[in-house]
């Protein structure tokens, strides 16, 4: 008795795929443009001018990949420039402030620095004694009561402000201001922030990441904590 082999059993299930796949694709003749990675792994014969058309495709197809991947290349590059002119930036931000001997050098080298290295067009730096927003409220200060819930988070944040904060922080150039980063201070024995204004109202946006805005706040609180032991 003999076996039958698996050989047309197998040629006649893959020519019944074949023709599902066939069917498909001429039930759906824009396959090929909506799905451009497959037809980019086609291996496409081109040894007869009527599939000529079908190979300069398939080369449009990974010039236009090519491309994608070269810009997103690109654009990493751009971001690895930018963090590194950053990190620049805030190496010569610590810097001057290691040669800051009083509070007010404090704020005057970040005036200074964050003016001329980061574009900044305000600069203002706010400190309150560690005591109760109700503490403070009843010696008269009411800025601690303006900016409670941001010193509790202890996160910088960016964005628009509202014209009671803006009038606190910022006084006559309220109005010009547009966007504000504010960073929040540990002094010791005071908190606080430090305020970055721009009239640019997409300079300081909330979705931008605070990275650096953390490490400033780092570095400008041990300064502070710096000066006060002088």
């Amino acid at each position: 008795m003999t076996l039958p082999t698996d050989g047309p059993v197998d040629n006649q299930a893959e020519a019944t795929e074949a023709d599902r796949v066939a069917a498909y694709l001429l039930a759906h003749p824009d396959f090929l443009d909506t799905h451009p990675e497959v037809f980019a792994a086609l291996d496409v014969p081109h040894d007869n001018g009527g599939v000529v058309s079908l190979v300069h495709r398939q080369i449009a197809t990974l010039r236009g990949q090519s491309d994608k991947y070269r810009s997103q290349l690109e654009e990493l590059v751009a971001v690895a420039r930018e963090n590194d002119a950053l990190a620049a930036r805030l190496h010569r931000l610590m810097l001057a402030l290691i040669e800051a001997t009083s509070r007010d050098e404090v704020l005057d080298t970040l005036r200074e620095q964050l003016r001329e290295q980061f574009q900044a067009d305000a600069v203002e730096l706010k400190l309150f004694p560690s005591l109760s927003v109700k503490q403070q409220a009843e010696q008269g200060d009411s800025g601690p009561a303006l900016f409670e819930d941001f010193i509790a988070k202890r996160r910088p944040s960016c964005g628009a402000l509202p014209p009671s904060q803006l009038d606190f922080l910022f006084g006559d150039r309220a109005g010009d201001t547009a966007s504000v980063a504010l960073i929040p201070l540990d002094a010791g024995t005071e908190e606080g922030l430090l305020a970055i204004g721009s009239r640019d109202a997409e300079r300081f946006h909330p979705g931008q990441a605070m990275d650096f805005l953390t490490r400033l706040g780092e570095v400008v609180s041990h300064s502070l904590r710096a000066v006060a032991r002088d």
